[in-house]
């Protein structure tokens, strides 16, 4: 047969159909984990982030241990969270310079060897000041949950939804380490030997940073260096911090109220409530008017802080508190993720890590504070009034807010 005729055959042959794009999952959680690279960086991170509920409880369960005194290993935490208020913003703006596997892995070995030190110092009976110096030395460790967010930031930029999970389930793990933490550093103390905590602690943080390190394929492109301002000269991030400061303290005066009522373990209730809020929080589409919507969460705050007072002034009930405690949990994750984004909306590109630590500084900060006055309180009023310290904190934050943030 000639070719011109077998032509007409061939063209009439209907062309095979094109396979099905896959679908990507109805799950706003698991759309965001099937990034590529992102559940490598999000492991990595997430046993980090996992020490930094440890570290602490570590610390005042082995110093008071080989001191008998309390006020000792109080002092010398309180030493090293006062050297992260100043050291976090200076090694975040060195991530945001050179980039975060080139600082990231260096600062956690600088802290890790504190930690290490403090072990050592601890054991052998090293004078008290070493205690101090040891501890202060952890101040290096890089924010890793500021990490992870710039990493999703740098992925899903110009996505507002995806940023809104993201945030969110940056916030629940948040949650979810603060409220494991401290339970497996009491257990490993207990069960094994004083230092224990702190050893698991410090390998748990470099085994971490390393993995997420290793991630260079998500990692956020180093930004041209430009001699920018630091973020505090930026409209709206001084209020912003403020804000997380008078959150803080929300947090730091509801755990010294909680233990001093009704034992730590309650508290677990309330980091819960937190973190499921978080979750579902995130699954739902995100308003437009960031600012209108941290107006509405600390709103929601303030009201829900207000329970846990009415539940211990007028019941004598546990269980009512405990409940009390998980509804005013629900609202302080809302808060952080809608609080975080800001941030990141209003901090430069090329300062985001720095933006996000200082907002990390000013509530470890506020905690800090609230937990100062949460004691004051219990002490000279009883703990029934000092229920009164979180909600008062929590109306500050909302005051805070509705006057310096109203353009955001």
């Amino acid at each position: 047969m000639p070719p011109e005729t077998a032509a007409p055959a061939l063209a009439d042959t209907p062309p095979s159909p094109a396979p099905d794009p896959p679908r990507a999952p109805a799950n706003p959680y698991l759309r965001l984990l099937a990034t590529p690279g992102a559940r490598a960086f999000t492991a990595g991170n997430l046993l980090a982030r996992l020490p930094m509920g440890m570290f602490s409880v570590s610390a005042v369960i082995m110093i008071a241990g080989a001191h008998g005194s309390y006020a000792l290993a109080g002092a010398v935490t309180a030493t090293g969270l006062a050297a992260t208020a100043v050291v976090a913003p200076w090694t975040a703006r060195l991530v945001d310079r050179y980039g975060q596997a080139r600082i990231a892995v260096p600062a956690t070995a600088v802290a890790a060897l504190g930690s290490l030190a403090l072990v050592l110092c601890v054991h052998y009976g090293a004078p008290v000041w070493t205690l101090f110096a040891a501890y202060a030395a952890t101040a290096t460790t890089p924010n890793t949950g500021g990490m992870s967010r710039a990493r999703w930031a740098h992925l899903h930029r110009g996505d507002a939804a995806a940023l809104h999970t993201a945030n969110s389930f940056e916030q629940a793990a948040d949650e979810l380490c603060f409220m494991l933490g401290p339970v497996l550093a009491a257990s490993l103390c207990g069960a094994l030997f004083p230092e224990a905590g702190t050893l698991t602690g410090a390998v748990l943080l470099m085994t971490g940073v390393l993995l997420f390190a290793a991630q260079r394929a998500t990692e956020p492109p180093v930004a041209p260096r430009t001699p920018a301002a630091s973020p505090l000269r930026t409209p709206g991030i001084p209020a912003l911090l403020a804000v997380f400061l008078a959150t803080g303290a929300v947090f730091g005066a509801m755990e010294v109220v909680s233990i001093a009522h009704a034992g730590g373990a309650i508290l677990a209730l309330q980091a819960g409530g937190s973190c499921v809020a978080g979750l579902l929080y995130g699954s739902l589409r995100p308003a437009a008017a960031v600012g209108r919507r941290l107006l509405l969460c600390l709103t929601g705050m303030t009201v829900l802080m207000s329970l846990p007072l009415i539940a211990a002034a007028t019941t004598g009930s546990l269980l009512v508190l405990a409940g009390c405690l998980l509804l005013a949990g629900a609202a302080t994750a809302p808060t952080m993720v809608t609080g975080m984004t800001l941030i990141q909306r209003l901090t430069p590109p090329a300062q985001l890590n720095e933006g996000m630590t200082l907002a990390v500084t000013a509530l470890l900060g506020g905690i800090a504070a609230g937990s100062a006055a949460g004691g004051w309180t219990v002490e000279n009023a009883g703990t029934v009034t000092g229920y009164a310290a979180p909600m008062c904190a929590a109306a500050l934050a909302l005051a805070v807010a509705a006057v310096g943030t109203r353009r955001a």
